[in-house]
């Protein structure tokens, strides 16, 4: 590099680069870097720098910042260097500024006016410095200082220029999207632009306008069908091509836009199905990159209204992900649980892809593919399963990933469990093995389901639930260490039905009980259960009239709870003494037996108390006042009665005004309602919807004013495609012969067909020796009835349901039925249709991707609709409100109140004599004069004068006393 330094760089910021890539520590690095600071501090502030030693500063301060210190001290120079004229101090300075402030910064005030004046340079290389920053620096409150250059800008002759600027602006609707909310149409333009990078650039904000409201824009699903075929064709320049696969990027993104899209709508859907066959076909699985797309057509696919054909492209192609390398597993994992959602019987086709998957070391993909089992498991295979997920639980230490799997497992389990006793069983894995990280809920849904039974007038069944129940706990309780939720379960089961069989004594149940609580002594909930339990169980012996000997054991515990800090706990305790020294008859009322399912009436309205409250109000006790009408009283306690009501409520009030409120006429006459609150007013909801502008010109080829996207020196422009008919050969068109109901024909047959697929499958894998083992797990994965059903409701087992805590799957979407072609309705024209005579006749399944060969764009004739902006809901306004207040407020006469019943308490503040509303609230009807009369105030502020007493100084309270 020479003693100068490459790249204009003097040998002391070399040699400084140098000795901290030589570094041999941390410690040393920082003792490198704070001398560097110390070095620049200095001389930073020195006179006269030239200009090209400053430029090496600010990067040796980037450097340094880069490195984890503070440059804090050289943010102010870098702001400077971007005013400079050069076009190489400038970018430096924009540079930078860039990577040393963030939007909320103090000196982003001091670049405002330098971007300003920078974006309306001629030179394109400033332009587009400043673009960048904009992109970065521009906060919410100073978006409309540059929005409008901005906008300007997406004219600009360069493409650079005004990719950026379209950047910008999907930067600002990421900010604030009420701020481009108008600017909708713009984005509509520049899809339009010749440039296929400007085009590019726009899809990133449409994909954004599309995910927020998808209706607004179901008529560019043409346009974006039309790019997508021109893209795929490789009609694009070179320079886009990535790894020889066309504008990859680009086909990504228009694949994510087109799945939401053709999410639900059938006739969107349709007119993307031969697009979307062609990059199936065309899609190059020997790279990365070409795997990418096919995976996001895989994903558009299972978003779109389902097609049969393109679902066995996709299996196709999940068969040969299946059968890469690591990465490519994952992803082939994560498409066939999206496709299992269309149709549960494509993961059948690859089984032992799946097995193998399962028991990959590769941790992540085993996690995968559990994801994948949840979401294919029906009744037939949940045991295995849950088995094999609980197994996976136990090998595990992460909490967070163990506390997912076992709400899965329980979700799972109350769902399709084939029988109440293997789910008890279950639960009892589950609980026992993920201890405190399962929900309580679920423990409430195990405790509710042994008390309910299963439902039916079969009590032997529920008998044997319980005792089942009971055996089990009894031989789980010995372990050493479960967790606190499982003993809550044990303790509340073994005091219901402990003895409910007759299998064990009270004396043994309590014994077991009496050791839980004494080995969990820190735990007070679970003592609090053990000591209920024992309470229940004595009940029981009471009110079946058998001696109760109490064991020495649960005597000391009774004694120590009767001590305990924990008041809840020593209330458990008197209860169970008071209870034991009760009769037989009063503790079967206290304590009814198999009680737990009883609904409890709760009267909330205390109406077994009117009687002591009528007494009460007349023996003079005050009525009580619900909390919604003591709202803006003054002081509830100083009104004893009528006349002080009355008095306090038309005399002077010394409080500030506030504005009035409506009185609203009450029949009680001991109503106080003066008007202390502000006048309620709603609050403007702003709607966050995607409005387009009535200005969007139709995106079509039709007419000649219409924005046309434009190529130079390229086969095809971005108006809708004609296919040609030499772009297909001639033998494969005349091979093609479909008919409209071909759709519907080939769903009825998918069985056959994907028979078939298996088949082939089968034949095309290498003959390899497969174990028994993995065999029978494939039988007892993939071997059950084909649908997803949930377990039925009989007379054998039924579940509780959790609502609180298990998730509803969404319904797979339905396939069109065969019967749609007996409908008088005349179908839609089909994708697929070369213009053959049309055949009643069900025609011959034919490849699918024959048929998707060479076809014809039946969008050619299809009008794209023009969405005129929706007119948003105007919000009310609040100044509006006040402006009739101010007005009124001004009136010489009566205040005139907001338009209700009645005339506003404060009007007679205003005018002469205070006016009350009639009874009826009529605004015409006659109102009475309340309060003292002229004559006798006149009478009191004589005596007040004759006195010589100044009422406000040396007594308050005297001139509201003579006022009455």
């Amino acid at each position: 590099m020479g003693s100068q330094g490459g790249f204009g760089q003097s040998k002391e910021f070399l040699d400084l680069v140098k000795s901290i890539g030589e570094a041999r520590s941390k410690s040393e690095e920082d003792r490198i870097i704070l001398g560097e600071i110390e070095t620049l501090k200095r001389r930073i502030v020195e006179p006269d720098i030239p200009k090209r030693k400053m430029k090496e500063y600010i990067i040796r301060l980037v450097y340094v910042e880069m490195l984890g210190h503070d440059a804090s001290f050289g943010y102010i120079h870098a702001v400077k260097m971007t005013h400079d004229d050069s076009l190489l101090l400038k970018r430096t300075g924009y540079l930078a500024v860039t990577l040393f402030l963030n939007e909320d910064h103090d000196l982003i005030i001091l670049i405002v006016n330098t971007i300003q004046k920078d974006l309306r340079s001629d030179n394109y290389l400033v332009v587009c410095a400043a673009l960048n920053a904009v992109c970065r620096l521009i906060n919410e409150e100073t978006i409309p200082a540059v929005l409008p250059q901005v906008v300007e800008l997406l004219g600009h002759a360069k493409e650079a220029v005004r990719k950026k600027a379209i950047m910008a602006l999907h930067r600002f609707y990421q900010k604030s999207p009420a701020s481009v909310l108008h600017l909708i149409s713009n984005f509509r333009k520049t899809l339009c632009d010749k440039d296929p990078g400007v085009m590019g650039a726009t899809l990133c904000p449409l994909f954004d306008l599309v995910t927020v409201d998808v209706k607004s824009h179901k008529d560019l699903v043409i346009s974006f069908i039309s790019i997508l075929k021109q893209v795929a064709e490789k009609r694009l320049p070179k320079s886009y091509d990535y790894h020889q696969m066309p504008a990859p990027f680009i086909q990504i993104k228009l694949l994510k836009i087109l799945a939401l899209l053709g999410s639900g709508d059938k006739q969107a859907s349709e007119q993307m199905y031969t697009v979307l066959g062609d990059i199936f076909r065309k899609s190059d699985t020997l790279i990365n990159i070409g795997n990418a797309v096919l995976y996001e057509c895989i994903c558009c696919v299972s978003c779109i209204y389902p097609n049969p054909k393109l679902l066995d492209a996709a299996a196709d192609a999940i068969s040969k992900f299946l059968k890469s390398d690591h990465n490519l597993k994952y992803m082939g994992i994560d498409a066939l649980g999206r496709l299992i959602k269309i149709s549960p019987d494509i993961a059948e086709q690859h089984q032992l892809a799946v097995i193998d998957c399962l028991e990959d070391p590769d941790d992540t993909l085993k996690r995968k593919t559990f994801e994948l089992l949840y979401k294919m498991t029906k009744s037939s295979n949940v045991e295995v399963i849950v088995n094999r997920m609980i197994d996976y639980m136990i090998s595990i230490n992460d909490n967070h990933y163990k506390t997912e799997i076992a709400s899965r497992c329980v979700e799972l389990a109350e769902q399709f469990a084939p029988s109440n006793h293997w789910f008890i069983q279950t639960m009892n894995k589950v609980f026992e093995h993920a201890g405190d990280l399962v929900n309580i809920k679920v423990a409430h849904n195990l405790m509710r389901l042994i008390a309910e039974g299963f439902g039916e007038d079969d009590d032997n069944a529920d008998s044997q639930l319980r005792s089942s129940a009971v055996e089990s706990y009894l031989r789980i309780i010995a372990e050493p260490k479960l967790p606190s939720v499982f003993l809550q379960v044990i303790c509340w089961v073994l005091g219901e039905y402990g003895t409910a069989d007759g299998k064990y004594s009270a004396s043994y149940i309590t014994g077991k009980l009496c050791d839980v609580a004494e080995a969990y002594s820190n735990d007070e909930t679970v003592k609090a259960y053990a000591i209920t339990a024992l309470m229940k169980l004595y009940a029981y012996e009471i009110a079946a009239g058998r001696k109760v000997d109490i064991l020495p054991e649960c005597q000391s515990l009774i004694e120590e709870l009767s001590a305990s800090h924990s008041t809840d706990l020593q209330q458990r305790a008197y209860e169970l003494q008071a209870l034991i020294g009760l009769d037989a008859r009063a503790v079967e009322t206290v304590m009814p037996s198999d009680a737990s399912c009883e609904d409890i009436e709760i009267d909330k309205s205390l109406s077994f108390l009117n009687h002591y409250v009528q007494e009460s109000v007349e023996k003079g006790a005050q009525p009580y006042i619900p909390e919604s009408e003591r709202t803006g009283m003054l002081n509830t306690s100083s009104f004893r009665n009528e006349d002080h009501h009355e008095a306090s409520m038309h005399g002077l009030r010394f409080e500030a005004y506030d504005l009035p409120k409506p009185v609203v006429p009450s029949k009680s006459p001991v109503t106080y309602t003066p008007s202390t609150e502000l006048v309620p007013v709603p609050e403007p909801s702003y709607s966050r919807e995607v409005h387009t502008s009535t200005a969007v010109p139709s995106i079509s080829s039709s007419g000649s004013t219409e924005l046309k996207l434009r190529l130079d020196g390229v086969q095809k422009k971005w108006g809708r495609p004609n296919y040609s008919s030499g772009s297909t050969s001639t033998s494969e068109s005349s091979s093609q012969k479909t008919v409209n109901g071909v759709a519907q024909t080939e769903i009825v047959s998918t069985s056959t067909s994907r028979a078939q697929a298996t088949s082939s499958f089968d034949l095309k894998k290498p003959q390899v020796e497969i174990s028994p083992e993995k065999q029978r797990l494939a039988a007892s994965l993939f071997g059950g009835p084909s649908k997803t059903d949930k377990r039925p409701t009989s007379s054998s087992h039924k579940v509780v349901k959790s609502s609180s805590h298990t998730t509803e799957r969404p319904p797979a979407a339905k396939p069109v039925d065969a019967s749609e072609k007996s409908t008088p309705v005349q179908p839609p024209p089909d994708l697929l249709d070369l213009g053959e005579p049309t055949v009643t006749s069900s025609a011959p399944l034919i490849d699918p991707f024959k048929q998707l060969e060479g076809l014809l764009d039946q969008g050619e004739n299809v009008s794209v609709p023009n969405h005129g902006a929706v007119n948003a809901t105007k919000p009310p306004e609040m100044m509006s409100l006040y402006a009739e207040i101010a007005a009124s407020g001004q009136s010489g006469g009566v205040v005139n109140p907001i338009p209700t019943n009645g005339d506003d308490l404060l009007s007679g503040l205003s005018g002469g004599s205070i006016k009350t509303a009639a009874p009826g609230g009529a605004a015409g009807s006659p109102s009475l004069s309340k309060g003292p009369s002229l004559k006798d105030s006149l009478e009191k502020d004589a005596l007040v004068r004759q006195m010589g007493v100044t009422p406000t100084s040396q007594n308050p309270n005297l001139f509201k006393d003579l006022l009455g």
